[in-house]
């Protein structure tokens, strides 16, 4: 079996595995994921390089989860000749349908906006590219074939998968795949997608798989702690506390699937419990209210505590002034709010969508605080109002950045080094290879080091990109 990682290899982003395996006397070739690369002019070059194999090549897809850094570019392989299955759970199709579509119409809006800007003489750096249209989406999503978690399916004679569940956001997946090759015993593959926390808001703890002869595993927090869940309720509390009383407004940049979610009901919880009084809550982005809906359909697959704060606020309508908004000209007048507000709105790393616009608008206000509470890739948006700029680019033109800047990272939808580590002493033998993925250069290395020294387990690479290994 050789196994070549396309990306996610010394960086967070653009997950791709590429594997092949040989049956029945020809190779095979499969991917574990097609992600998007994202943040800056690097990621989007990575974006647009060819796949190393011919996409009419590859057999089938295996999708750990719905994030766009693990799915976003499945449409391009389709476009370029992919026309096998790609097999996902049921959740994550579902998620899809919503998140595909919205990635080429922001795409799409992007470029738009650019062109005109560039014809205006308003425009500075580089232009944006439209990876792939909403026709190219329809295509794509008709090629995916759901599985429910804990089922058992044949891809191909000697190859089969389970998906379990990985707690990371709704419908996320741990694949298990047993693979059969010429010659050769059985070998388990472990791919971790993107671990949950333990413990963690609205999604249960990750399953815990037994044995395993190659573990790919991510290390996104290798390097670090979180703070607890009651460290963070006491941080976000003090932030939305003092802004209010301030008359400033609360801006969260927030992944539309998965962190919206857990912020709305952990701001719920804590109207709940009497820990913040009533809450005006503007939700703006299409695609999370509709991915919030969304979770009400799933509502089994949330954690005990999420299902009763959800139920509790359905008998409490009135606790919080939640409202979703529907169109641009209603997202455009969120503009004339000058305090009281907060404003949960996509992309999560600031580099789309619009909380961009939301940015421009209230990062030159001293009284405005920014809540970042998710990861933001080196070159993002995000990244840079987390290093301290004192001003960013935004629509071509330099935005001071007056307002308040807030991490709190207890709020992850990924696991931290302790829940990575917890999680791989699951296993009852150590693993013949681990392959260490999805962290920036010094997480992947803290991280392949606490594996051989707190777990004593040899054989772990922090592999190259591009660079195929024989396991």
């Amino acid at each position: 079996m050789k196994i070549q990682f396309l990306g996610a290899a010394g960086e967070v982003t653009g997950s791709r595995h590429s594997i092949e395996v040989m049956l029945a006397g020809r190779p095979r070739h499969f991917m574990v994921d097609y992600g998007m690369f994202q943040g800056g002019r690097e990621a989007s070059n990575k974006n647009l390089e060819p796949l190393p194999i011919n996409p009419n090549d590859l057999d089938f897809v295996v999708l750990t989860h719905a994030h766009i850094d693990h799915s976003g570019l499945l449409p391009r392989l389709c476009a370029q000749g992919f026309k096998g299955p790609i097999y996902c759970t049921t959740a994550t199709y579902e998620l899809l349908k919503i998140l595909l579509p919205d990635s080429a119409h922001l795409q799409f809006a992007d470029l738009e906006r650019a062109e005109r800007k560039a014809k205006q003489g308003k425009w500075h750096g580089d232009m944006p590219v439209a990876l792939y249209s909403r026709v190219e989406v329809d295509m794509t999503l008709a090629q995916f074939e759901p599985l429910d978690y804990g089922k058992v399916l044949e891809l191909a004679p000697g190859i089969q998968l389970e998906f379990r569940n990985a707690g990371h956001i709704l419908g996320s997946a741990i694949a298990v795949m047993d693979i059969q090759e010429d010659g050769t015993p059985k070998k388990r593959c472990v791919f971790s997608g993107d671990i949950g926390m333990k413990g963690k808001v609205l999604m249960p703890n990750p399953d815990l798989i037994a044995d395993a002869d190659l573990v790919v595993v991510e290390s996104t927090y290798g390097d670090r702690l979180h703070r607890t869940l009651s460290e963070t309720e006491s941080e976000l509390i003090e932030v939305i506390s003092t802004t209010m009383a301030g008359q400033g407004n609360v801006i969260i940049p927030a992944f539309a699937v998965g962190r919206t979610q857990e912020i709305l009901f952990l701001l719920i919880d804590l109207v709940r419990r009497g820990l913040l009084p009533h809450l005006a809550i503007w939700v703006d982005s299409p695609m999370a209210t509709a991915a919030t809906h969304l979770t009400e359909k799933f509502f089994s697959q949330l954690d005990e505590q999420s299902q009763a704060t959800f139920s509790w606020y359905k008998n409490n309508p009135n606790a919080v002034d939640l409202r979703f908004i529907a169109d641009v000209e209603e997202s455009k007048s969120l503009n004339r709010i000058k305090g009281g507000a907060i404003i949960i709105s996509a992309s999560g790393m600031c580099d789309a969508g619009r909380i961009v616009h939301h940015l421009a608008n209230n990062l030159p206000r001293e009284q405005n605080a920014i809540v970042i509470t998710g990861f933001q890739a080196y070159g993002s948006l995000g990244r840079r109002l987390v290093d301290r700029a004192k001003s960013v680019r935004l629509f071509g033109e330099d935005v001071p950045v007056k307002a308040s800047i807030h991490t709190i990272g207890g709020l992850s939808a990924h696991a931290d080094q302790a829940g990575l580590l917890d999680w791989l002493r699951g296993f009852e033998l150590p693993p013949k290879t681990v392959f260490v993925v999805h962290g920036e250069p010094e997480a992947a290395s803290v991280f392949a080091e606490r594996i051989r020294e707190d777990l004593g387990w040899k054989n772990v690479i922090i592999p190259e990109r591009l660079h195929i290994y024989s396991c």
